[in-house]
């Protein structure tokens, strides 16, 4: 990775750590903060569990057993954000009541994802199915995601109040997370490595590294653009939306 890339690096984690820890903190960004991690990490639940499938078929029993449980992980990180949400008299919007598309045609902003547009950019929908995507560009690119989530969500934890209860518990919630990120992180970097040589390894990093660099520069200008205000993803209620989210490809979290 060169300077500049690293310098950029620096400075985009820096604005998306203090976005995410200020918006969780306040209690009015909150809601809103809970639902879109719990949409990311119980969306990516049918993308992991896929790839599993397909890495038991190709008969790799190692990693369609990572896989597994990564999975499973993402589901109990969907609900424990489920969870906090409910403490807050919120829950994750009904995705089926949504238009697929706006009044001009195009999609919903609540159901996009600038960030990951921008990440996969010149992938094709097609190519980035479980069955289609190449596992290198899997590895890499969840690998990156992965090992800077173990960070972000401990900065967002370390952000919530130790006056409230609920934040108490929310906070424990989600170092546990950050803990379970980190395990990913691992298991997807020894994947490359068995696969792969150190050389070709590290490349694959810095490519995803720049490209986490450029999407997460473009998501927080776009951010800023708007005034720093989020779709909104949360509508009253007590259900239990846990699994109720759209299916988001290539989702770390």
């Amino acid at each position: 990775m060169n300077l500049s890339t690293q310098l950029l690096h620096i400075l985009g984690s820096g604005a998306s750590a203090y976005i995410s820890a200020r918006n969780m903190r306040d209690l009015q960004t909150r809601p809103n903060t809970l639902a879109a991690l719990q949409m990311a990490e119980s969306g990516s639940v049918p993308f992991l569990e896929a790839l599993g499938a397909r890495a038991a078929a190709e008969g790799d029993a190692w990693l369609a057993e990572r896989l597994a449980r990564h999975a499973t992980d993402e589901r109990r990180h969907g609900q424990i954000f489920a969870h906090a949400l409910k403490q807050l008299n919120k829950q994750l919007i009904d995705f089926k009541s949504i238009p697929q598309t706006t009044t001009d045609g195009t999609p919903d902003e609540r159901r996009r994802s600038p960030f990951f547009e921008a990440y996969f950019s010149d992938y094709s929908s097609e190519e980035l199915k479980p069955e289609n995507i190449d596992w290198t560009v899997f590895f890499a690119s969840t690998y990156i995601l992965e090992l800077d989530a173990s960070k972000d969500f401990v900065r967002m934890a370390n952000a919530l109040p130790e006056t409230e209860p609920a934040s108490v518990n929310l906070k424990k919630g989600i170092l546990s997370v950050a803990q379970d990120e980190t395990g990913h992180a691992a298991y997807l970097r020894e994947a490359l490595e068995r696969q792969l040589s150190p050389a070709v390894v590290d490349e694959a990093i810095d490519l995803w590294r720049t490209r986490k660099v450029n999407a997460l520069i473009a998501m927080v200008g776009g951010f800023l653009q708007k005034g720093g205000k989020m779709p909104d993803l949360t509508q009253e209620g007590m259900l239990d939306r846990a699994e109720a989210t759209p299916e988001l490809v290539g989702v770390g979290g």
